[in-house]
């Protein structure tokens, strides 16, 4: 595995910095906390992909079969934190802890079913989560070694564990560190938040048994409080119209080439970018009907396995695999390539 996604949230540095800007004092505490401790997560001592104790892990027969492992910080920012709930036991009645379980399982089965892919890092590599990370903790991330997920504020953002496609996000961000090592700047790290929510919302489609045109296409949509003027924190169909707040100010994300943001701040605007790539996969996925992982989710996940693929791959370099990939899968001519690169030409990425 790669060292490349360590410094990543699911919340992006510029929400953030608005409600340390526009917040009430104990709101612009908790979001001045948090942003901190982003820019403090170091990659692990030792190998990155360091396994737990074995002690805290059951033995598994299939493969099929997910290890999770879910622990309680206690409000501390110490990991793991104390087991709560392992792999067979029944809920605990700590909805953080539940939540957790059952979206790392809802994930873990998602990708097993339709990509064949045994866990993060294909060989079974053991969920482990923690919960009731640090106080009011706005963010949830994946450090290499498990996910961790904060309560939020409960004024801005619920805990992070009520949405399934977040909790699938942040393990997809161990996926692709373990198959592709996209770097997390620049229109790579955009493609590496991109992809993330591409699995995030098929994990939460397959979940739901919806096909494209069911599926409301937006990332995070539990989370924001209704305080908050807004339906997520992002939109794949729409990039730019999640949010429109008083606090969190309107949503940066561009839609189109024509728009895109030459940045230093987010790592170079890996989480506004990726609205990009993003609509890209809404409009093939929408193009294509049924079910989104059936067809574009199977291109895009061909397309991450590519050796092809470059660390530093850019958009238009991301682009032309996936065209590679559905005519490798569907055939020269396809309708699935063809929606594919109406999709990247759509958004300004592909010229005909």
């Amino acid at each position: 595995m790669h060292n490349s996604t360590m410094r990543h949230g699911f919340i992006p540095p510029y929400i953030l910095s608005r409600i340390i800007e526009h917040g009430s004092a104990p709101q612009r505490e908790r979001a001045l906390g948090t942003l901190s401790h982003i820019h403090h997560l170091l990659p692990n001592p030792g190998p990155p992909n360091r396994q737990p104790i074995a002690s805290v892990l059951p033995e598994r027969d299939l493969p099929s079969e997910p290890r999770r492992s879910i622990h309680d910080a206690g409000q501390q920012m110490l990991l793991p934190g104390m087991m709560a709930r392992i792999e067979g036991q029944p809920p605990v009645g700590d909805a953080g802890v539940d939540e957790a379980y059952e979206a790392l399982g809802k994930a873990h089965e998602c990708f097993w079913q339709v990509f064949g892919r045994d866990s993060i890092d294909n060989h079974g590599f053991p969920l482990i989560g923690t919960v009731h990370y640090g106080v009011g903790y706005e963010n949830a991330f994946w450090n290499g070694a498990q996910m961790v997920f904060g309560d939020g504020d409960g004024e801005i953002f619920n805990r992070f564990t009520r949405s399934l496609d977040v909790v699938a996000h942040e393990l997809t961000h161990g996926v692709i560190e373990s198959e592709a090592g996209l770097l997390y700047f620049d229109q790579s790290g955009a493609l590496n938040e991109s992809l993330s929510d591409v699995f995030g919302v098929l994990v939460k489609q397959f979940s739901l048994k919806q096909t494209a045109d069911q599926a409301d296409w937006l990332i995070g949509a539990e989370l924001l409080t209704d305080k908050v003027s807004g339906s997520a924190l992002r939109s794949m169909a729409n990039p730019g119209s999640a949010y429109d707040d008083p606090l969190l100010g309107k949503d940066p994300q561009p839609a189109h080439m024509r728009d895109f943001i030459d940045t230093r701040d987010d790592n170079g605007g890996v989480h506004l970018n990726s609205g990009i790539p993003n609509r890209a996969f809404y409009l093939a996925a929408r193009a294509l009907g049924g079910y989104a992982w059936e067809k574009a989710g199977r291109i895009w996940y061909d397309t991450l396995c590519d050796q092809r693929l470059a660390k530093d791959a850019d958009f238009v370099a991301f682009a032309g695999l996936t065209l590679d990939n559905a005519v490798i899968r569907f055939g020269v001519g396809s309708s699935e390539a063809q929606a594919v690169r109406q999709a990247w030409t759509d958004v300004g990425v592909l010229v005909l």
